[in-house]
């Protein structure tokens, strides 16, 4: 069992927003069990609280390129991730943070600072039990090329995939275990980052205006401008960085295995809208008889059956964990040795069938394809299947998780692009063709 934490005595810093080039300080003080993350505006009048939740996230946070938070009425705090980064990664749940004024200082551009003055004021136990979120079910979104997928795990394991068009910022992979000792050590001092041809677009937009090169590397066609890395893999340990922070915004630590491509906080706090969904079980997830699924929502086998014509022993869909009508989908087959192919592939060595693997990821195409309105109790016929590759064997008590996305979408013909995962590993993959008829 582990007990909440808070700070054992109060402490100060100072710095410059890195947006609005805002001078500021921040006060830490302890407070009670069961309070969690709260800032408090004194320069306002009223002294406005905000808390650290999902709730108060602003959507002007895509704009600005960070997390912020408020209650629309004037009390927005700015720039948040780095420091919910530092307190998640030492196990910090209850704090008050006295702010004078609406961006939390940039600091070096890390966790670093935050982490050092948060150790010095002492971590102290509390008497009551920490609480986890604990993911239960795999969760999927995605914008654009970006996507992250959220599976269940005992611990808290992130795997990141940094992909720029850049050749100093080509495609790079880090995956940890977080924990206490693994974020001092490898995330804490990952400093924020960018282009250097972007420069002057976000000064533009009214951004970055208390950026420099010690607390920003900016990224040239040589390298970094008037600094050097701390690691070789500096950028994509901050975009890590950013997601853990962004994470504790659900207001207790998260247990699960994060895997991303791309994202930054505008997915990320998606995510994380999605998994308070998941929390507080607000989302819908029925569909009356005959009805079609809404966008967005998860769907169990009585739904999908709605839309698939297969049934027992070749509905091969548990569940469809994420769904864009006509463009993307994201389905769930949970593989056991009940499963009536294993008894003779192979007796004694089950291993998954390839071409099941590939139906499987067909029917969560086809659920994609017959969900909208102008398909409507049409079947989807294979035509072809293309460039089929077959990465690992399927085995008893794994968890496939399909990803499936629109090439080509027509009135009577569909193409897609699947792809089968398991434990984030891709195991599969298929260009699909169809003919939807009547």
């Amino acid at each position: 069992m582990e007990n909440q934490r808070t700070i054992a005595k109060e402490v100060s810093l100072k710095g410059t927003g890195i947006h609005t080039g805002h001078a500021v300080k921040i006060t830490f003080k302890p407070t009670q069990s069961d309070s969690g993350i709260n800032f408090i505006r004194v320069d306002l009048p009223g002294k406005p609280v905000v808390k650290a939740n999902v709730e108060n996230i602003l959507p002007k946070s895509s704009a600005m390129r960070c997390s912020c938070i408020g209650k629309e009425d004037g009390d927005e705090v700015y720039t948040i991730e780095h420091l919910m980064a530092a307190l998640c990664g030492l196990g910090i749940d209850n704090l008050i943070i006295e702010i004078d004024n609406d961006e939390v200082p940039a600091m070096d551009g890390s966790s670093l600072n935050f982490t050092e003055i948060l150790l010095r004021a002492g971590i102290k136990e509390q008497e009551k039990e920490r609480q986890y979120y604990l993911v239960k079910e795999p969760l999927f979104v995605a914008e654009g090329e970006s996507n992250i997928m959220v599976l269940p795990y005992p611990g808290l394991k992130i795997s990141y995939t940094l992909n720029y068009d850049h050749p100093l910022l080509k495609a790079d992979f880090l995956e940890l275990e977080i924990n206490e000792e693994s974020f001092r050590k490898e995330l804490s001092s990952a400093r924020t980052f960018c282009l250097e041809e972007e420069v002057n677009g976000l000064r533009g937009q009214g951004l970055g205006k208390g950026a420099t090169y010690d607390n920003t590397l900016v990224v040239g066609k040589k390298g970094v401008i008037k600094n050097k890395l701390r690691y070789e893999n500096e950028f994509v340990r901050h975009k890590m960085l950013d997601l853990f922070g962004d994470l504790y915004i659900l207001g207790e630590p998260l247990k699960g295995h994060i895997i991303a491509l791309r994202s930054g906080h505008s997915l990320n706090l998606k995510l994380i809208r999605k998994l308070e969904q998941q929390k507080q079980k607000s989302v819908s997830s029925g569909i009356t008889l005959g009805g079609m699924p809404a966008e967005g929502q998860e769907l169990d086998i009585t739904e999908i059956m709605k839309i698939l014509p297969h049934r027992e022993p070749f509905l091969f869909v548990d569940r469809i964990i994420s769904l864009e009508k006509g463009k993307r989908a994201v389905g769930i087959k949970n593989v056991t040795i009940n499963d009536y192919f294993f008894n003779g592939h192979f007796p004694g060595r089950p291993v998954m069938p390839g071409v099941i693997v590939i139906e499987a990821m067909a029917q969560v195409g086809g659920v994609m394809m017959l969900s909208s309105d102008e398909n409507k109790g049409k079947i989807a016929y294979f035509m072809s299947i293309n460039n089929a590759k077959f990465r690992k064997t399927v085995l008893p008590g794994d968890q496939l998780i399909f990803k499936v996305e629109a090439v080509k979408v027509k009135s009577k013909t569909g193409q897609v692009r699947g792809e089968a995962f398991v434990n984030g590993k891709i195991v599969a993959e298929a260009d699909l063709m169809f003919v939807l008829s009547d």
